[in-house]
């Protein structure tokens, strides 16, 4: 509650500090044409992530893209509007699905795909480091900060790989400790199988389907790409000279970077405004374009929220009972 009200707060400073005809301006110049092409552009997105989860899933059991897709419309809901929300958002799309699959088998399928997308986030965030780093004039504190980040992601992307090859029981292992020490038997005592079984699916996935690995890749890529395109396309309706490709990837791997960081902020709203205020000044687009950017990208997401909102309504769950079954 404290972090929305300070996210409240930013934006309406935000609003104040560039002038609220200034950004009304620039969204009636991006228009209805406009605003119906990046909900087109992210149900693009929407697609390509479904696609991706499809893939992952471990056989005897398969998804169908009619299943995944209003799967990952309400998890992306999930995650927009609960704190912390990533975390909802995967468990939210294995209940989704649980009458084609297991709920073991859902969940380990989920995370055998954010997996993936992880990685290729990992990789989409140093490129748009380095390309901020080489291609714009960026200040000694910033470019410390761009550095670090790039050691910490490449770190994080090699531990990753390792513990998949090397097939890291971390999870079933803490459960078979604390259930040895005698805490949290009642639970455990069953569920403890149920983790190792959990984790048994995702490391049988990178045994079994090898195959599979570079279009789950390239289908995560294209996700990241619409991104990039639906920052281009907004930019190219915002200001008069038309973007470059580096200008939209840059502001695309930041605002991904705050989702990541700012997840107990729902909508992430004061924050993404504020970190495409600051990069907007860094790639010379302006203060006022990059704030006005943002406010669009946010309505977008509050159309898709509706959209996944009404889908978890006429499937007959409801938000309590998917919390209930990530709790």
């Amino acid at each position: 509650v404290v972090l929305t009200l300070l996210g409240i707060a930013l934006f309406g400073y935000f609003i104040y500090a560039v002038g609220f005809w200034e950004i009304w301006q620039g969204i009636v110049r991006f228009g209805f044409g406009g605003f119906a092409l990046i909900l087109t552009l992210y149900f693009g997105r929407v697609c390509v992530r479904a696609t991706a989860w499809k893939l992952a899933v471990h056989e005897p059991y398969h998804l169908r893209l009619r299943d995944t897709i209003p799967a990952v419309i309400i998890g992306e809901a999930m995650s927009s509007t609960i704190p912390l929300g990533i975390l909802a958002s995967g468990t939210s799309k294995a209940v989704a699905v649980r009458r084609r699959i297991p709920l073991v088998a859902g969940l380990s399928s989920v995370a055998t795909e954010n997996l993936f997308y992880s990685l290729v986030t990992g990789l989409f965030l140093i490129t748009g480091a380095v390309i901020l780093l080489k291609g714009y004039t960026v200040d000694a504190g910033l470019a410390w900060v761009l550095n670090l980040l790039i050691g910490v992601l490449v770190f994080l992307i090699a531990l990753g790989i390792l513990m998949v090859i090397r097939q890291w029981h971390f999870a079933s292992s803490t459960c078979e400790w604390i259930y040895e020490k005698g805490k949290l038997r009642n639970w455990l005592e069953k569920g403890r199988h149920d983790v190792r079984r959990f984790e048994d699916l995702i490391y049988g996935f990178y045994r079994h389907h090898p195959r599979r690995f570079v279009p789950i890749v390239v289908f995560e890529a294209a996700y990241h790409g619409l991104g990039v395109a639906e920052v281009w396309l907004i930019l190219s309706r915002l200001s008069e000279a038309v973007p470059s490709f580096a200008t939209a990837f840059v502001l695309e791997s930041v605002s991904r970077l705050i989702t990541i960081m700012f997840k107990l902020v729902p909508f992430l709203i004061g924050v993404d405004e504020a970190g495409a205020e600051f990069i907007g000044e860094a790639v010379a687009i302006g203060a006022g374009v990059g704030v006005t950017l943002a406010i669009i990208r946010k309505g977008r997401i509050l159309f898709w929220t509706a959209v996944g909102a009404l889908v978890i309504l006429k499937r007959g769950l409801s938000i309590s009972e998917l919390l209930r079954k990530h709790h």
